[in-house]
């Protein structure tokens, strides 16, 4: 059995599996986050580990855990934790189920989530030695804002690390750096960089990439929650990495589209495809490409709109926008609410509601924000193309691919067949793929995702509202092109 841990950015997701693919238990846990401005978005990384505690206690009520054989993480990014100090297991040891979560601990800073953009002077410092663009939400812009603007915080790091490697530190004590694959080099650093900043090297861990072990599970840490030890803690990559696997995107045309907090657009292609509003890399399977987008709030976007109108759940929200029709009565929603990534990587950008009249009502603004976000995945995909990449389907995850509404939104507004996956948690299925192939189980990813990965319903664009999207989804371009 696998034990596979996604870290998001809103909750904390754990499941067990066996071999086949078959998900034998699963626990989750809510996570918060704190603004203090428009650029800061922050959080606890204390909470990471309540909520590893949380889960290996709900999930041990179902099967045993000293029957794992491996850890698998990922997790959101790019957030960076400033690390002062080893982990600590301090007070009584206790074998499980009854452990207490506040005797382990890591010393932290707060962490920068991949949405805190304060470091956008060092962004162009970055970027102008790298000869392309670094937006401020990555690693090496903000350990060097760190530097230079809280020169205290930096002298007390021992490490930079990234929330899949944070846990991973504290199931291990060994600090990693994971790197995806090649193409990353520009979102990342090396030597030359670092030297080139006066930043210690010593703070970046040596890397190491997807399916490869971080270390063993510490022996203390494995009897407090019932494991055995020294498992291997094995880096899963990033979240994106793993869902690419889980939703079985692993032929060029399919498309993962991961729904989260964010959103992001990932297509399989044959060859590299540059353009400066995109992120390419090596695909998982290491014969092909990765073209990326991400649209930043999606869910996010989902949650505030529920919030907005008093409603308690997603569902909730679902509901209310299937009582407007087609196109929300021409309300257009532009859902830049905390900057945005692709594809105009602007930090000061924010969300436009277009249309606003007296026969405006909640289902409208609803809708108009499902629409919107749609509209949003949609100019990825028609940036994609107009660069070369071929599109022929969107293999949609996350909790919100339960939506039949979104996916027919989705899918009249694209043009494109949204298929369902019978997982929808696929960040956790492409973990346990990537633990199976790491253990020996299946030679390669791309035999462990075909054989694991099953589609349970499909939706096929609705010709009728046509017309009426592609008229609306250039209004959203303008809205896009002149956003103030």
């Amino acid at each position: 059995m696998l034990l596979t841990i996604d870290i998001g950015t809103s909750v904390f997701k754990s499941a067990v599996w066996d071999f086949d693919g078959n998900r034998l238990a699963f626990a989750a846990v809510p996570l918060s986050i704190s603004l203090s401005d428009g650029l800061r978005h922050e959080t606890d990384s204390g909470q990471w580990l309540q909520a590893f505690e949380d889960c290996c206690r709900s999930l041990g009520a179902e099967i045993s855990l000293s029957a794992v054989e491996a850890v698998v993480i990922s997790g959101n990014g790019p957030s960076m934790t400033p690390i002062f100090g080893a982990p600590s297991l301090e007070g009584p040891q206790k074998s499980a189920p009854g452990f207490a979560a506040q005797n382990w601990q890591v010393p932290a800073a707060p962490v920068r989530l991949w949405l805190d953009r304060r470091a956008m002077e060092s962004a162009a410092q970055v970027s102008a030695l790298l000869g392309g663009f670094v937006d401020a939400s990555f690693y090496l812009p903000k350990a060097l804002d760190i530097k230079t603007n809280e020169l205290e915080l930096y002298s007390q790091t021992k490490y930079f690390l990234g929330c899949s490697e944070f846990l991973a530190y504290a199931l291990t004590g060994e600090a990693r750096t994971v790197f995806p694959s090649d193409g990353f080099e520009r979102w990342f650093w090396d030597d030359t960089a670092l030297d080139h900043f006066g930043l210690d090297r010593e703070k970046f861990p040596r890397f190491i990439r997807p399916g490869e072990t971080f270390g063993g599970l510490v022996p203390s840490l494995a009897a407090r929650f019932g494991f055995t030890a020294n498992i291997p803690v094995i880096s899963g990559g990033p979240d994106f990495f793993a869902a690419i696997l889980g939703s079985g995107v692993v032929q060029p045309g399919q498309v993962c589209d991961r729904a989260g907090t964010s959103e992001g657009i990932n297509v399989c292609t044959v060859s590299r495809i540059t353009d400066r509003r995109l992120m390419s890399y090596r695909h998982p399977i290491s014969q092909f490409w990765n073209l990326s987008g991400i649209v930043s709030t999606t869910g996010k976007a989902i949650e505030w709109g529920g919030s907005l109108l008093g409603l308690e759940t997603f569902d909730d929200f679902f509901s209310l926008a299937e009582n407007a029709g087609a196109g929300a009565g021409g309300l257009v929603f532009l859902p830049y609410l905390a900057g945005e990534r692709a594809p105009v990587w602007d930090p000061s950008a924010r969300g436009v509601l277009r249309g606003l009249g007296l026969s405006t009502g909640r289902p409208e603004f609803a809708r108009s924000v499902l629409e919107g976000i749609c509209f949003a995945i949609c100019d990825i995909i028609t940036i994609m193309e107009e660069a070369g990449a071929v599109v022929s389907e969107l293999r949609v995850a996350g909790n919100a691919s339960g939506s039949a509404i979104l996916n027919q939104i989705k899918t009249d507004i694209t043009g494109k067949q949204v298929l369902v996956l019978r997982q929808k948690e696929a960040e956790l299925l492409g973990l346990a793929i990537i633990g199976a192939c790491a253990l020996g189980k299946y030679t390669s990813f791309s035999e462990a995702a075909s054989a694991l990965v099953q589609v349970e319903s499909r939706f096929l664009p609705d010709a009728n509202t046509t017309a009426l999207y592609e008229d609306l989804f250039r209004e959203y371009r303008k809205m896009r092109d002149n956003r103030v």
